[in-house]
């Protein structure tokens, strides 16, 4: 038995289920009216009971309506069947336009994506982003599954507006964490309760990213409670250390989305790409660069940890219980502050006379001076005078000059007998090393040539050379024999193996076949019987289209020779 399908508004028939999420589900549509494919979201049953939602999500559908951007999926109309039948139990529905292509989690499912394809997939991200927060609009669940690439690789940002619809700012974390965001991908900010701006949706971009380089996640955890705490107290790892193969040069890029602090991220979405365009042709940070900014943006915070940590157990217990007893007098209070103030005072004072009264040194004893960063001579000089024997052990150091001390064991203050030996570690300067000769390798030998100084492949940036064998080194980012820091990125040009044929058409064949000749190419000319011959011969056509070809490679150069 047949049934009729079903219409909204008399205009939109609802085809197949093509997909469902916390809130809504989308079916395959068509619109009657304009004879066009359409995606159409219906609210759930259960959330469209509450009055005060179905009208948030009325205007906000509306709002993400006029957003018309290549990079969001469109919205074309909204309703709600109760705002003209108050009897109807039908829910609101949004009719977008339908799209195909591949949900960015299905890709990522697969493992690490190609970091080309990385960059492409946030940068379609943010150019989305920078539009609706100009317009003011704030994602608030920017995920894997809210992002569709098209089968044409165009990025499609989705449920703009729609998360929008649950921010009221009286709603705590609890009430709307489910609907609001994804654990895995929502701010700190948002795992708090906190007010929220656009600089969210940067962070949850950040964590796409770090997805994309590596795989997986950077926080991970048994229960969403879990993970929020992660968002909030934790440090992530660099996409590096858990994926080798992601580029260096985009670890402060992720670490700065992900900064537990606002206004430590970007500021916004098109300074993002900017740092995302920068990175891809810039070098990787060294470690000591890359530790400074992780300490800068994640240094400890015991105390916010800690609340935070109060905060967040709370999701997973009842929070409706009222206070019903009143507080103490404030008599009582004062008091207490006053006893409190007496306290810290007594302390304070005790501290402060015991660190005034001078050591109780024997008087055979000798005392560890600060010899940080005295010449070693004069470090021995000063040890003798004290009748103490000295050693000494080199040590490389960025942050002492070479010849200057280190540290001492004992350290310094310490109290020692006569006689007895102290170890001074004595700068060498900052370790180096020696670049290589790396112009005229094969592009794997350059590659082992750096692993075994110590240095590190950047950039392999290729261009034509008729003369040189492709993957062949040309130059490198650094002179060889220079000494540089280890682990020092160094970027490399090679030889292509190609050289760009242009057009010959119109060309006489003698010259056209010089100009084959001088570019490593193989010229053969074609006598074609279809069309009037010229004197001099000219090449009609190319068996090869103009652009880059390999060395070597045959053209043929077909001229006319009919009569």
């Amino acid at each position: 038995m047949s049934t009729e399908p079903r219409v909204i508004a008399g205009r939109y028939r609802v085809d197949e289920l093509i997909g469902h999420g916390g809130m809504a589900k989308v079916y395959r549509g068509f619109d009657l009216t304009l004879g066009r494919a359409v995606a159409i979201k219906i609210l759930d049953p259960d959330l469209a009971r509450d009055t005060a939602f179905r009208t948030r999500f009325r205007l906000e559908a509306q709002a993400a309506s006029r957003m018309a951007h290549p990079s969001i999926v469109r919205v074309f109309d909204a309703g709600d069947p109760s705002a003209s039948d108050p009897s109807s139990d039908d829910p609101p529905y949004i009719v977008m336009e339908l799209i195909s292509g591949t949900l960015l989690k299905e890709i990522i499912a697969k493992g690490p994506v190609p970091v080309e394809d990385a960059v492409r997939y946030v940068d379609g991200i943010l150019e989305a982003l920078d539009y609706s927060h100009r317009a003011g609009v704030v994602h608030r669940d920017i995920k894997p599954g809210n992002v569709m690439v098209t089968d044409k690789g165009q990025v499609k940002v989705m449920d703009f507006g729609i998360a929008r619809a649950v921010s009221d700012s009286s709603s705590t974390v609890a009430e709307t964490t489910q609907i609001i965001g994804t654990a895995a991908y929502f701010s700190p900010e948002q795992a708090k309760g906190e007010p929220v701006d656009a600089r969210a949706d940067l962070y949850s971009t950040g964590v796409v990213l770090y997805e994309l380089l590596t795989g997986r996640q950077p926080f991970r955890g048994e229960s969403p409670v879990a993970v929020a705490y992660q968002h909030v107290s934790e440090t992530p790892v660099p996409p590096t250390e858990v994926n080798e193969d992601a580029p260096g040069a985009l670890d402060p890029i992720v670490l700065r989305a992900l900064a537990k602090d606002p206004y430590q991220r970007f500021p916004d979405a098109a300074h993002f790409r900017e740092a995302l365009d920068s990175a891809v042709t810039g070098a990787a940070p060294t470690r000591k660069q890359l530790g400074a900014l992780t300490s800068e943006l994640y240094g400890p915070s015991p105390r916010q940890a800690q609340e935070t940590a109060r905060s967040l157990r709370q999701l997973s217990t009842d929070t409706t219980m009222a206070r019903t007893q009143s507080g103490p007098p404030v008599a009582w209070i004062w008091a207490g502050v006053a006893l409190l103030a007496v306290l810290l005072a007594s302390v304070l004072f005790w501290v402060v006379t015991i660190s005034m009264r001078p050591p109780e040194v024997p008087s055979t004893s000798r005392v560890v001076p600060n010899l940080v960063n005295v010449s070693s001579e004069r470090a021995q000089d000063d040890l003798a005078k004290l009748d103490l024997t000295s050693t000494i052990v080199i040590e490389s150091s960025t942050d002492i000059a070479e010849g200057n001390v280190i540290r001492t064991d004992p350290v310094a203050g310490a109290a020692l007998e006569e006689g007895s030996a102290v170890t001074l570690y004595v700068s060498s300067g900052e370790d180096v090393v020696v670049v290589p000769t790396l112009e005229g390798m094969a592009l794997g030998d350059a590659k082992r040539a750096l692993l075994a100084a110590g240095l590190e492949l950047g950039t392999v940036i290729q261009r034509n050379d008729k003369a040189l064998r492709a993957d062949t080194v040309m130059t490198a980012s650094e002179k060889a024999d220079t000494e540089v820091a280890p682990g020092t990125v160094i970027n490399l040009v090679v030889a292509s193996g190609k050289v760009t044929l242009t057009d010959l058409t119109g060309w006489t064949v003698d010259a056209a076949t010089t100009n084959l000749t001088d570019l490593g190419l193989v010229a053969t000319p074609v006598e074609t019987a279809d069309c009037p011959a010229t004197d001099p011969a000219t090449v009609n056509s190319m068996s090869v289209a103009p652009g880059d070809v390999p060395i070597g490679s045959t053209v043929e150069l077909r001229f006319c020779t009919a009569p």
